[in-house]
């Protein structure tokens, strides 16, 4: 390989690394016209496995904005990214396939008659439980002439933890 062309692959991974941060953190801050954005036209996202839906990019963003609101505290870290490029009309290079790792802890929304009327709800004092999951990703992305988008986005969830599973009984003065 040239310089010419390393430093092109180096360029086209960065690129796409960022397009998967920018994944999660559009989810993360439920900025919906943005995640419609990182997607190539005929984008498709598959969020079966944690009980979602499959569909195109807008039908996910209008599910994902209105199923979200359940969780108004989100930061997900996605680790272990492998990328892989693959050929599109006999060109190497413009498609790719990440496989990355998922941590999602999340935050639910307060009850209603969880603080006084006169207060307003503080995230960092919050009595709402919290959900973790994990899982694995597989994205597909394209470089388009807007730079790489997603193409497909499969969600595999592993495991998940809800509130009050998985913690050891209390101990008691009498234990």
């Amino acid at each position: 390989m040239t310089q010419r062309v390393e430093l092109a692959a180096v360029m086209d991974r960065l690129a796409i690394d960022a397009l998967i941060t920018e994944y999660a953190v559009t989810v993360d801050d439920g900025d919906w016209d943005a995640y419609r954005q990182l997607f190539a036209p005929g984008g498709r996202a598959d969020y079966r496995s944690a009980g979602g839906i499959e569909g195109g990019f807008d039908e996910i963003a209008t599910w994902l904005a209105d199923t979200m609101r359940m969780f108004p505290m989100r930061q997900h870290v996605i680790a272990n990214r492998r990328l892989d490029f693959g050929t599109l009309d006999q060109d190497t290079g413009d498609t790719a396939q990440v496989q990355a790792d998922y941590l999602n802890p999340m935050r639910f929304a307060e009850p209603p008659d969880a603080a006084p009327d006169d207060a307003a709800p503080d995230p960092n004092r919050s009595t709402a439980p919290d959900f973790v999951c994990g899982g694995r990703y597989a994205f597909t992305v394209l470089r388009t002439h807007a730079g790489w988008r997603l193409r497909r986005v499969v969600v595999t969830e592993k495991w998940r933890r809800l509130p009050g599973e998985g913690r050891p009984p209390e101990k008691t003065r009498d234990s």
